[in-house]
């Protein structure tokens, strides 16, 4: 079997290009000639080892604009060679509580690509037809964004944000981005929060209507003059730390929701009155649910600042040191993608 080159991130803090098999393919499978990958926030916590699912070694990489190369002679026509496409990366059991609940965004022994089975950031892999999800209209870049940006509308909808109410997003890096497009799609009126004035620059153009950097300036008064006192009717936190998880529960109005995409890296310590007093309703979210279509929907109609997102695009031998860039100096960098059109394979 011929070889291809991958990147393995091999334990927290190191990862390697390897030599991998080019996979075989079967009967309903497809065979993807990759052209980008972007990498994720599990990625970056993965490699400072402080992502509880990551399994090491392992190929990283689940975000995917790629083109199809073959297809298994039980592939419907609909799949031709040529076709451009992303995936959902996302492997469910279908017997667990959450998969006979029709929720397999959930599942519990869920197997995502990069993380808990290899992943994509090579230049050939296998995947069952049922998976793709294809544009004609959108660039393999474009393609390599719906991943991620459906986890932010997922969010939305479990927040069930809708038009009128004012949302903020904690947290500006992609999968806020999405959170923050898809609340505005909805009809909110959005309040953007970060540390980095770059990404709040970057959320505008996705149309929050707010921004509030929060090293400068105090952001329950912030809050405040926003919302006339109330406080934001949603908050979606997609930081994951203690921090911005008490901070959302302190700062929603009184009988708002409460959105956690972010996994928090140690305990977080509550004033569990808050909850009662409040009335609040606390929702976690978890990847996406049949969120890919109205995703590539949204992008196809140029809504999205996909240029101004995309921080940097580097070739496979560079992706590992853009990485560690990244865990070093994460603050202005929303989305780095690896581009294997440009790599040598």
């Amino acid at each position: 079997m011929t070889n291809q080159r991958a990147l393995v991130l091999v334990e927290p803090g190191k990862t390697e290009v390897r030599a991998i098999e080019i996979p075989d393919f079967g009967p309903e499978d497809v065979l993807l000639q990759v052209n980008m990958v972007g990498f994720c926030g599990g990625d970056l916590n993965g490699f400072r080892g402080l992502f509880e699912l990551q399994e090491y070694p392992n190929v990283l990489g689940h975000e995917v604009g790629a083109t199809i190369l073959e297809t298994g002679h039980q592939v419907p026509d609909a799949f031709k060679p040529g076709m451009k496409v992303t995936l959902n990366p996302y492997l469910n059991c279908g017997h667990c509580v959450s998969c006979r609940k029709g929720r397999p965004n959930a599942c519990q022994d869920n197997k995502t690509m990069g993380v808990r089975r290899p992943g994509a950031m090579t230049r050939f892999i296998s995947v069952p037809y049922q998976k793709l999800h294809s544009s004609s209209a959108l660039s393999v870049r474009e393609l390599a964004l719906v991943e991620p940006l459906t986890v932010g509308f997922h969010a939305a909808a479990r927040g069930r944000v809708s038009a009128g109410e004012k949302v903020a997003v904690i947290g500006c890096g992609i999968v806020g981005m999405g959170a923050i497009a898809a609340s505005v799609h909805r009809g909110a009126e959005v309040i953007a929060i970060d540390i980095d004035d770059s990404k709040m620059r970057i959320a505008k153009l996705a149309g929050a209507a707010h921004t509030i950097n929060t090293t400068k300036v105090d952001l329950h008064e912030a809050l405040m003059e926003i919302t006339d006192g109330d406080g934001p009717d949603v908050i979606i936190e997609a930081v994951g730390n203690a921090m911005t998880y008490r901070a959302a529960v302190e700062e929603v109005a009184y009988t708002g929701r409460v959105v956690y995409i972010g996994y928090a890296k140690k305990p977080v310590d509550y004033n569990t009155g808050t909850f009662v007093r409040k009335e609040i309703e606390i929702l976690g979210s978890r990847n996406c649910l049949g969120d890919f279509p109205d995703v590539i929907a949204y992008l196809e109609a140029g809504k999205f600042p996909v240029d101004a997102v995309v921080s940097r695009v580097v070739s496979l031998d560079e992706a590992g040191a853009a990485l560690a860039d990244w865990s070093e100096n994460p603050g202005p960098i929303t989305k780095i993608m690896v581009d294997f059109d440009n790599s040598v394979n």
